[in-house]
């Protein structure tokens, strides 16, 4: 059920703001900062906890680099940067220096997809799930909502090993209550429906949301299910949710090669084969406000709904 419809927020402000709580309550974590401290709020964190916060410019496989040896000597840093600098421009630091090793560090991508709007499409980040869910021993997390992502976070803490957890600026509402859940390889049937079942991850989960409602006005019944956790991904619940219906879509602001889109095609062509419809970017994307970006490449609540109706 949906909660708090009317608080709106975004999973980097709140990532930010939600380090320095968890600054108290565990000491051997540092922050790394690249070029992101506006977007994360990470201001306050670096003036409460100097000694445990380092900005690196765009120094940002150093960054990587510097983190590995922290590493080693048992700290545990979150390096924060925008997705497709911090993703894309260091993929092989990334995969030698963290994941080879099964290195404890965690990073944080800033604008995950189109939502640097008018920065165009050299900084738009439509790639960096792919480029994660590929490399062994990397975790990958996607949130739905503030709630999530704070919840997340704190069980990236506790968890060892390398994750990337992908956030959005947009301001959203809140999907989910302050007692939700987030588990690794879990995933969440958010609305239940018996014809058509959409899986959506970030701010898809919201406009997937937006599509049910128009969709259910031409009597379709829509289930959402949102898989947060892109790597390790619930393959139970993905079974389970395909067999419960008669379609099945995905929906992403990510390339659909390589995102949600191929996992669940990967997981159903083996465990349950059915036609599975995805949406999402399939090219390069362009300047413009998200708003509007998300109309024309039919991302929105109606757009989704437009190209559901012309697979069923």
């Amino acid at each position: 059920m949906q909660f708090e419809p009317e608080i709106q927020s975004s999973t980097q402000k709140t990532v930010g703001e939600e380090l320095i709580k968890l600054a108290g309550k565990y000491k051997n974590f540092s922050v790394f900062n690249a070029n992101t401290a506006t977007e994360f709020s990470l201001a306050n964190f670096g003036k409460e906890f100097n000694e445990r916060y380092f900005d690196f410019g765009n120094a940002i496989s150093a960054m990587i680099g510097s983190a590995a040896g922290f590493a080693v000597r048992g700290k545990i840093p979150f390096l924060f940067g925008s997705a497709n600098d911090l993703i894309g421009k260091n993929w092989l630091a990334i995969r030698n220096s963290l994941c080879v090793s099964q290195t404890n560090v965690k990073l944080i991508g800033a604008y995950g997809g189109m939502l640097s709007g008018q920065d165009g499409p050299f900084n738009h980040a439509l790639e960096d799930l792919s480029l994660m869910r590929v490399v062994p021993n990397m975790k990958v997390v996607c949130p739905a909502d503030s709630i999530e992502a704070k919840k997340a976070l704190e069980v990236m803490m506790l968890d060892f090993g390398p994750t990337y957890l992908r956030l959005f600026s947009l301001p959203l509402p809140n999907l989910y209550s302050p007692d939700h859940k987030f588990v690794f390889g879990k995933g969440h049937i958010y609305k239940s429906g018996n014809d058509i079942c959409i899986f959506a991850i970030g701010t898809g989960v919201h406009t997937a949301l937006d599509a049910a409602e128009h969709l259910e006005r031409e009597g379709r019944s829509v289930m959402v299910v949102n898989i947060s956790s892109l790597q390790p991904i619930d393959d139970d619940l993905i079974v389970e949710c395909a067999k419960a219906v008669n379609h099945v879509f995905t929906v992403e602001d990510h390339q659909i090669i390589g995102g949600l889109g191929s996992a669940v095609c990967e997981i159903l062509s083996a465990e349950y084969p059915m036609k599975v419809h995805r949406i999402g970017m399939d090219g390069f994307s362009e300047s413009a406000r998200v708003d509007d970006l998300y109309k024309k490449f039919q991302l929105d609540g109606v757009g989704i709904a437009e190209q559901v109706m012309k697979q069923i």
